[in-house]
């Protein structure tokens, strides 16, 4: 009979993300983990499988709670949409600026270290990618709802747009960029939706 596991899966799996987003994959080793946790490899290598396994479940988890929050942020009536959208873009600018260890997005930075030559990763990335751009599709259409975005615009297009603008805020706060600087980038990106003409 397998014994009981006598740690905190959860607290593990977010001192590896730690470890992992501070350090990037390459670098971080199992010992490192298992330094961090307190736990033996060998519990590690049971409970979670080989680097590359503890990683991939990591990654999951981060990119569900990142979309997880992002709808929470979105979703609502209609009469608010243009309230949500606005507040979400200033809420990522803000977010970036204060990233003062400049680590990023771990889902940005995943990608970036690793899709190319690991399918899963790639897979998850896409899909959580997707599912942001969807959740924007349908604030977008909500604010054109309610008359705060102009009807003929295509909203997938426009939230494609959004995204790009969000990904670059991180990727240029990542680099660095002022607070002042990725704020102006916020707002620009909101004044240039196409508005209802009146």
């Amino acid at each position: 009979m397998a014994r009981p596991r006598k740690f905190d899966e959860q607290q593990v799996l977010d001192t590896a993300r730690e470890r992992f987003w501070s350090g990037g994959y390459a670098a971080t080793r199992m010992e490192d983990i298992a330094d961090a946790t307190g736990l033996g490899k060998g519990s590690l290598y049971g409970a979670f499988g080989g680097k590359q396994e503890l990683f991939h479940r990591v990654f999951d988890d981060y990119c569900g709670s990142v979309v997880d929050a992002v709808g929470r942020q979105l979703r609502g009536h209609d009469a608010d949409a243009y309230a949500r959208l606005s507040a979400h873009v200033h809420a990522v600018a803000a977010a970036t600026a204060a990233d003062t260890a400049h680590r990023g997005c771990l889902l940005a930075k995943g990608a970036a270290e690793l899709a190319e030559h690991d399918e899963t990763v790639a897979k998850r990335a896409r899909a959580a990618v997707e599912a942001l751009r969807a959740l924007l599709e349908g604030d977008i259409a909500a604010c054109q709802r309610n008359g705060d975005i102009a009807a003929d615009a295509d909203p997938g297009k426009l939230a494609a747009l959004v995204l790009a603008v969000l990904r670059g805020i991180e990727a240029l706060g990542k680099a660095g960029a002022s607070e002042e600087t990725l704020a102006d980038i916020a707002w620009t990106a909101l004044a240039v939706l196409p508005r209802p003409a009146h």
